[in-house]
């Protein structure tokens, strides 16, 4: 029989962590409930994917649960109706988990199940009228949680993220249990995560990065989370403060907007219980990390990752200094190299080439084989430049794909370019990065054509994600 803990939820449910105030098996064991007591939900997805439009909460482990045993579509809650209907489409999508702010999203018709008041009850809209299921668990329906916390996930995929669209439509990567759970676990080892952790999660579960190192990594330890649904820099430091906080994961624009605050006060962070501080998903600024350290007392260690490598890559381990500047060390299990760009020929220290990765945290593909970051035989390109140095550490260049950050959210210009061609009077479209100090980069759009720039924006409002959305709109 299979190890039920090589399943990711139910893995995250066996250390006894908890998310908000629930129980995180009590999360899982509502999401397999859900199936268990739904057989129009268990028809809508056969041979289907699910999706889960939600914003970061304990309802995400209870959709992730109902999910098992097919991919999880991971939905951006900031996405756009058509970036939604795109990705349902693409990745054969049977049912929607998500709650009633987001469900106007959804392309009219789709099968969803609401998840306000997970995990007590959540509300199918399969079928002709909606139905409400309970939750609750009865008294020895407990979880069978034994096997092996080790287990090395099962072959299988467990979520779908949609990402590298460099030829402006995006792509699903594809990640599987084993490819999460070993990030995970290590994530455990490199942090030193530990039972008594309680980490704040401030970024979309959408995002791997958000998932995995904030959430996952500290339920396998037996760690609390604490969520936010949606990141407001005030609130957080009340929170980090309030409730003893010990771990914070974040992008660097969210660091700078926690700085800002703790800095306007002028006082250091009142926050003894703070021990870590993760920052990736774009690349971290000297000045920021020093800046951070010295208004806190904590040290900020950068990492690097990816979507397509499920996602930690690099990291500047706990049991080792923290360099400043650098990406880290590679991930526990996992190789980072630098390529040469055209032949793929591992390259000595203090030679800039591609970075490139192997190990059990690769994903095997995209939906549908599309064709994304390629690969240089079991290595994947990541379409990023960096240099590693005598000790071992990996520096970052800048990047070879068309792409750059915007608050920890990769912008693809053609993606953005495409869509803004698509409207009548348009005959030209061309994005530019402008650098920002505190979001990395803004957005600017150039048009041409018989169209003006309040329409173009309106255009942009209804059909992009809002991290998407230019800052300048120019017509000529």
């Amino acid at each position: 029989m299979t190890d039920p803990l090589a399943v990711l939820p139910l893995a995250a449910a066996a250390a006894g962590g908890r998310v908000d105030q629930h129980d995180a098996a009590r999360l899982v064991a509502a999401g397999l409930t859900l199936l268990r007591r739904s057989a129009a939900l268990v028809r809508a997805l056969q041979d289907r994917r699910s999706a889960i439009l939600l914003p970061t909460s304990p309802a995400f482990l209870v959709a992730l649960a109902a999910s098992e045993g097919r991919g999880a579509v991971l939905v951006n809650p900031l996405a756009a109706p058509p970036e939604v209907a795109h990705q349902l489409r693409d990745a054969g999508v049977g049912v929607v988990f998500t709650n009633a702010a987001l469900a106007p999203r959804l392309p009219a018709g789709t099968p969803h199940v609401l998840l306000d008041d997970a995990p007590r009850t959540a509300r199918l809209v399969v079928g002709d009228a909606p139905r409400d299921v309970s939750l609750e668990t009865p008294m020895g329906d407990a979880l069978d949680l034994e096997g092996s916390e080790e287990a090395e996930g099962r072959d299988e995929e467990a979520a779908v993220v949609y990402t590298s669209a460099m030829d402006g439509t995006p792509l699903g990567a594809i990640v599987t249990h084993r490819n999460l759970l070993s990030n995970a676990r290590a994530t455990v080892d490199a942090a030193r995560i530990a039972a008594d952790e309680h980490a704040l999660a401030v970024l979309p579960f959408s995002h791997l990065f958000g998932l995995v190192v904030a959430a996952v990594a500290p339920l396998l330890a037996g760690g609390r989370v604490t969520t936010m649904d949606r990141f407001h820099p005030i609130r957080a430091v009340e929170l980090i403060e309030r409730e003893g906080i010990t771990l914070l994961v974040g992008v660097p624009a969210v660091f700078a907007a926690l700085l800002q605050v703790v800095e306007r006060r002028g006082t250091r962070l009142q926050a003894p219980a703070l021990r870590l501080c993760i920052c990736g998903g774009a690349p971290l600024d000297v000045a920021l990390q020093m800046r951070w350290e010295a208004a806190t007392g904590v040290a900020l260690r950068q990492g690097y990752g990816l979507t397509e490598a499920g996602p930690v890559c690099l990291f500047n381990r706990c049991d080792q200094p923290n360099r400043l500047g650098t990406l880290g060390v590679p991930f526990p299990g996992v190789e980072v190299e630098a390529r040469d760009v055209a032949t793929g020929a591992p390259l000595p220290d203090g030679v800039e080439g591609e970075l490139c990765v192997r190990g059990p945290n690769v994903g095997p593909g995209y939906v549908g084989g599309a064709r994304g970051l390629g690969r240089h035989g079991e290595w994947l390109r990541t379409g990023d430049r960096g240099v590693r140095h005598p000790d071992g550490t990996i520096a970052f260049r800048g990047v070879l794909k068309a792409m750059f950050t915007r608050n920890g959210f990769n912008i693809y210009p053609r993606e953005i370019e495409r869509a803004v061609r698509e409207l009548p009077g348009v005959r030209t479209a061309t994005v530019r990065a402008v650098p920002d100090p505190a979001r990395e980069h803004d957005i600017a759009l150039h048009v041409t054509g018989d169209v003006g720039a309040d329409a173009v924006k309106r255009w942009c409002a209804e059909r992009l994600s809002a991290y998407k959305q230019p800052a300048e709109v120019t017509v000529g």
